[in-house]
Parts: C-alpha cells; sequence; structure tokens
C-alpha cells in the first residue's frame, strides 16, 4: 500500500505558503501557523514549511493535512526540529502519535482549520464519528513536540 500524499498546486507553493511563511517569519501568526524547519533526512540541510500548531488539552501537535509528505519523512528522520515565529526559534523533540490516538487530535484539528484544510480529508470533518475519524488516521501523520530545555 502506498502512502497517502496530496501534493499542492502551484498556487499554494508560489502563493499562499510564501505568503504564510513571510508574515509568520515577520512574527505574525495566521491561525497559529510557524515556520516548521527540519533537517532534510538526505541533504541534512534546513528545509522550511509553514505549519499550522495545534494545541490540544495542554500538549503541542503538528498534524500533517495532505498525508505522508516530506517534512513527515524528515521529522520522523530528525526526530525534532525549530519552530519559528518571528524572531522566535524553539527547538523541539518530536514523537509520532499512534494511529489510534489520533481521533481527537483530527477532530480538534478540523475544528479550527477545516476551512483551509478540510479538503485534504475526503469529507470527514470534526463532526465525523470516532470511526470516520479512525478510518483516515493512517493518512494523516500527527507528532506531539516537546520543547527542548
Amino acid at each position: 500500500m502506498s502512502e497517502h500524499v496530496l501534493k499542492p498546486g502551484w498556487f499554494t507553493v508560489n502563493v499562499l505558503n510564501r505568503l504564510v511563511a513571510w508574515l509568520t517569519r515577520r512574527g505574525l501568526s495566521v491561525w497559529g501557523s510557524r515556520v516548521l524547519a527540519v533537517r532534510g533526512r538526505k541533504s541534512g540541510e534546513w528545509r522550511r514549511t509553514p505549519v499550522n500548531l495545534l494545541t490540544f488539552e495542554g500538549q503541542r501537535y503538528l498534524v500533517a493535512p495532505r498525508g505522508h509528505v516530506q517534512w513527515t519523512h524528515n521529522m520522523r528522520a530528525a526526530g525534532g526540529g525549530q519552530l519559528l515565529l518571528g524572531k522566535k526559534s524553539e527547538d523541539f523533540t518530536a514523537t509520532e502519535v499512534a494511529d489510534d490516538d489520533k481521533v481527537q487530535l483530527l477532530r480538534a484539528y478540523l475544528k479550527r482549520w477545516k476551512a483551509e484544510v478540510g479538503v485534504f480529508f475526503g469529507g470527514v470533518g470534526p463532526e465525523s464519528s470516532d470511526e470516520e475519524l479512525r478510518a483516515i488516521a493512517p493518512r494523516h501523520p500527527v507528532f506531539r513536540i516537546t520543547p527542548v530545555s
């Protein structure tokens, strides 16, 4: 079985992502946005992409709405990275969340960002049943992030 990936189109890559990243680098968080910096698993070079930072029950998470994309592979290899907002940089470690533990996290993520990313979840939304959310969980990696002191 191949991994689920929804590649972004030209407009997303060249306009939306760049705009959100530009604003975030200047310290303006767009609905919880951060720039994720993680080392490439092959090159070792820093790779950056805008992400939505989810806070749920006192913990923080990164959810991959487009599936098993490059940053998720890099995160698995690196075990962490940095979250950037303006001049603030926060180092963190990352632990991937098991599929069975994602239901409430996906629900919370979709409650906050469904208008932005709902199309990537195949009709499943925050009001969907636990079974429906559990069924899509393998397609959407989720990482719990822990700040490095």
